[in-house]
């Protein structure tokens, strides 16, 4: 499957599954980013880091090692 780390700028993706554990499962939940949820990736950095998408209607950056836990469809 494809994480939010390999998306392309302007997709627009929805949330399959989170991985993860503990503390940082939860902290990415807390975000709004749910299984389900529609997911716009706006921005990705020069060097990937961070990335920058709009989930709920707010916009939200992500550092690379949380976007690779995201696994989206």
């Amino acid at each position: 499957m494809q994480t939010l780390k390999e998306v392309t700028c302007g997709s627009t993706v929805s949330v399959v599954k989170l991985h993860g554990e503990g503390a940082v499962k939860r902290r990415i939940m807390d975000m709004g980013i749910t299984r389900g949820t529609q997911v716009f990736v706006r921005k990705v950095a020069p060097f990937g880091d961070p990335v920058e998408v709009t989930v709920r209607g707010y916009e939200l950056s992500l550092r690379k090692a949380d976007a690779e836990m995201i696994e989206v469809q």
